[in-house]
């Protein structure tokens, strides 16, 4: 997706879970805060529905999802659950709507993306959609319908929008691993091959026509390399999770103009030193792989390490504004 490669990113923007069940409230941290990179808050204390996998489960095309005290599982109709997580994500949109009249420029939504959603959906039987080369097929594909449709809606409230589509793939290294538990618990759901891996994300990625797509994994052992060859523009990880293992992938990318969302700012609350101090581990990094340190700010945008549900509403509103504040400290002093 070269065309992405050349997107203009903003500085610093947020993960996507917010604290609390006020969704008013968050979108109008979040808009007041980024003002050039806001992003669609989820707030998943809410309940079910409101949670990751129930919220992208509720944008399935001909799939319907109910909550099993095991988690959530396919259904043959949409029911109550469907039809809940459907309704905050509505309030959401109305909120964001409110909040964003005459807004032009970037704007970030989120949806899980297929190889998290099948380790964490269940068939009907039990086990993981993981399980089925054939299930998981149609869940890529019913998402990648179902974001389209998404995007479409966002697009229509807020016209003035460029759409950035983030793909939330915290389970994705387990599954290419073959580390994703059986319903039994005793073993674990076969690798999934990396050709297969790539093909699904690609089809999902290819649902967003209009910009570009990043994908989310707060996860040690981040396949960058397998992310940029299914298109995306740019990769977002948990800074404190990188060893060096990872420098030679980091480096090709950012050299071929992918985009990397650091997490430098801790997602629960604690201390936090100064933001300067925050993107340290930034330019360690850019040091150890020779890069130019003027290609900082044009490469990394900085945001917390994770969602920020666990947080409280008051370090929540402190850590956003601390990564436009680091943001500002990477371009300002790149040395």
């Amino acid at each position: 997706m070269s065309e992405n490669s050349q997107f203009s990113f903003g500085a610093a923007t947020g993960v996507g879970s917010m604290p609390g069940e006020d969704v008013r409230e968050a979108v109008k941290v979040v808009t007041g805060t980024f003002e050039d990179f806001p992003f669609l808050p989820e707030l998943p204390a809410r309940g079910p529905g409101a949670d990751m996998i129930g919220r992208t489960a509720g944008m399935l095309v001909e799939l319907y999802a109910r909550v099993e005290p095991s988690g959530w599982r396919i259904g043959d109709r949409p029911g109550r659950d469907t039809r809940r997580a459907r309704s905050w994500l509505g309030e959401d949109l109305d909120a964001l709507e409110e909040f964003t009249q005459g807004y032009e420029g970037l704007l970030k939504v989120q949806a899980v993306g297929p190889w998290t959603l099948a380790a964490r959906l269940e068939l009907k039987n039990g086990e993981a959609v993981l399980s089925d080369p054939g299930a998981c097929r149609d869940l890529a594909a019913s998402l990648a319908e179902g974001l389209r449709l998404h995007l479409a809606e966002v697009r229509r409230r807020v016209p003035g929008a460029r759409l950035v589509l983030q793909l939330d793939e915290p389970s994705l290294p387990a599954v290419l691993h073959g580390r994703v538990r059986t319903a039994s618990g005793y073993r674990t759901h076969r690798a999934v091959d990396r050709q297969v891996a790539e093909a699904a994300l690609r089809d999902v990625v290819g649902a967003h026509t209009e910009g570009p797509v990043v994908v989310h994994s707060c996860a040690p052992e981040v396949p960058v390399a397998l992310l940029r060859r299914a298109g995306a523009a740019a990769v977002s990880l948990d800074l404190s999770l990188l060893t060096e293992r990872d420098d030679d992938a980091i480096g090709e990318a950012v050299e071929a103009g992918t985009r990397f969302f650091m997490g430098a700012v801790p997602g629960t609350d604690g201390p936090l030193s100064d933001p300067a101090g925050s993107v340290m581990g930034v330019r360690t990094l850019w040091r150890r792989l020779g890069l130019e340190p003027g290609l900082l700010a044009e490469a990394v945008t900085v945001t917390p390490a994770c969602g920020l549900a666990g947080a409280s509403p008051a370090y929540a509103r402190r850590a956003l504004a601390h990564c436009v504040q680091a943001a500002r400290s990477l371009a300002d002093n790149p040395e």
